[in-house]
């Protein structure tokens, strides 16, 4: 029997802005700042969802989750990617890997990226080393390198159970 495999791409930017906690792949990081969005708005999980939906040909977040829905409004952003991974499976198909990468100038995020991994992870059921992160900057280029918002891609492949 030959497998299926489907690749998807997801994309997220959030604006920085006073007042709010900043969580990105579920980890609340110390900071002046934090992302403005209706959710969490972690945008290293809505790119890895959107990566997900889109491998899935089943469109995006915020068909899934609008935001003029005032169930989401500031929801975790982690139980909706446990309810993407449902829905994943339920298609009938696995999480064979991702890869994530954070564009951002500050907070330097290195050293939340192992825990960042783990709640993926769990989120998704499947092993660590499934889940790749990396963070960069964009040497003071663009609206992430001056610091006015944080941004996130994320590529999939799923495998057809």
């Amino acid at each position: 029997m030959n497998k299926q495999f489907r690749i998807g791409h997801g994309y997220d930017v959030h604006r920085l802005t006073e007042g709010r906690p900043l969580v990105l792949g579920g980890v609340e990081i110390p900071y002046e700042r934090g992302l403005l969005g209706h959710s969490d708005a972690d945008v290293l999980t809505h790119a890895a969802m959107d990566a997900i939906l889109g491998a899935l040909a089943l469109g995006d977040i915020g068909q899934h989750f609008p935001d003029s829905d005032p169930t989401y409004k500031g929801i975790s952003s982690i139980l909706l990617l446990e309810k993407v991974a449902d829905l994943m499976r339920n298609e009938g198909y696995n999480l064979g890997n991702i890869d994530i990468t954070v564009l951002a100038e500050k907070p330097k995020l290195a050293g939340y990226i192992p825990t960042m991994r783990e709640t993926l992870a769990e989120a998704l059921s499947v092993p660590v080393t499934s889940v790749s992160i990396k963070a960069t900057t964009e040497e003071g280029l663009g609206f992430t390198g001056a610091g006015e918002g944080i941004a996130a891609h994320a590529v999939v492949l799923l495998e057809q159970q």
